[in-house]
């Protein structure tokens, strides 16, 4: 029995699914990295003000350290919103600076930075339980933002507006690299 032809249609049955199933794309945290610096540009050390950071830490542990309180991740993003409006002008907490926003007009912006750092320990599951609070703390703000000023939530707003939210409620979130917390220097 000739059976030459059944494997050249098993190999034409593999290639024309391998070209039209599509795989499962790996997709990453949306950060924007800064540009990189012009070799000529000087650098200054810029100075921030210890009261517009908030240090959040993340132990082998998968303890979170939000400022000097340890908290679990649910409470973490009401304590982000909390920090960056500062409602009550609380002076431990992020100063506010009026910019002139084009396309909209005056607004106070908040200079509060979110700084994460965990242990090289943490786990996967707890590192992105802390970034999807931190981003869902910013995105309630400006979802906030733009119904008081638009009427409509963030997603629904044209790009143009979208700007003017991401300009009145940036989203400053910085990464430090992770420590071994447990090994000790000598």
């Amino acid at each position: 029995m000739n059976t030459s032809s059944t494997a050249d249609i098993a190999f034409l049955l593999l290639c024309y699914f391998l070209m039209t199933t599509t795989m499962g794309s790996q997709t990453g945290l949306s950060r924007r990295l800064p540009p990189m610096p012009d070799k000529d540009q000087k650098v200054e050390d810029q100075k921030i003000n210890r009261r517009n950071i908030i240090v959040v830490k993340i132990n082998s542990a998968d303890r979170i350290l939000a400022g000097s309180e340890a908290i679990v991740v649910t409470q973490l993003k009401d304590k982000i919103k909390e920090f960056l409006t500062n409602p009550t002008d609380n002076p431990n907490l992020p100063e506010k600076e009026e910019q002139e926003i084009e396309g909209y007009g005056k607004c106070l912006v908040s200079k509060g930075v979110i700084s994460l750092q965990n242990d090289r320990g943490t786990s996967y599951q707890a590192y992105i339980a802390v970034q999807n609070e931190l981003v869902k703390a910013v995105n309630e703000l400006r979802d906030e933002f733009s119904m008081k000023a638009y009427g409509k939530p963030f997603i629904k707003l044209d790009e143009d507006k979208q700007a003017i939210v991401k300009k009145a409620v940036p989203q400053n979130i910085s990464e430090a690299e992770p420590k071994d917390v447990g090994k000790r220097r000598r």
